[in-house]
């Protein structure tokens, strides 16, 4: 299996290049993978909590599948040791529509052989990511007043997990 490639080279917002095609079923990206995300929504769901802390985004950028994946399970596991699962509900407000797509180049003796340049460079589709604009909420939880400080601490769990500047924000519902 190839390595994962690193996240730089995907976290800039750019529109894709699209393949038009006068067959239509050419125009499609085929094979794009599942999101890794598992759950979306975590903790008590049908309790109505007062606050609310948010996760926010200081700017534009894509975050992939398995970064979010990665940062809901350290929030959850955080939450679920600190305040209990009946005290916080837990919720993943982005998803990962954006198909990322690879045009493996190889490099070393032979490899020119197999194959093509960038004469057809439209790529193989390798993840899904999420696109996040300035000032957008990525994920969020709320709680009672008594657990704001370990609800803050988890979702600065999930800032290190992505490419990208965040703020937390507090409100009161």
């Amino acid at each position: 299996m190839a390595k994962l490639r690193k996240a730089s080279c995907y976290r800039k917002i750019e529109r894709p290049y699209t393949r038009k095609s006068k067959k239509r079923e050419k125009s499609y990206v085929r094979g794009a993978p599942y999101s890794k995300i598992v759950m979306f929504d975590m903790g008590n769901r049908r309790a109505n909590f007062p606050y609310r802390i948010k996760l926010i985004s200081k700017n534009n950028v894509q975050i992939r599948h398995n970064a979010l994946e990665s940062a809901r399970i350290a929030v959850n596991k955080k939450l679920s040791e600190n305040i209990g699962t009946n005290n916080y509900y837990f919720k993943i407000k982005t998803y990962p529509h954006h198909v990322l797509r690879e045009n493996p180049l190889a490099a070393g003796a032979g490899a020119d052989r197999f194959q093509t340049g960038m004469s057809h460079s439209f790529g193989k589709p390798i993840g899904l990511a999420a696109q996040v604009r300035k000032g957008q909420e990525i994920m969020y939880v709320d709680t009672d007043e008594k657990h704001i400080n370990a609800a803050k601490k988890a979702i600065k769990q999930a800032t290190y997990k992505f490419p990208l500047k965040a703020q937390i924000e507090i409100v009161k519902k």
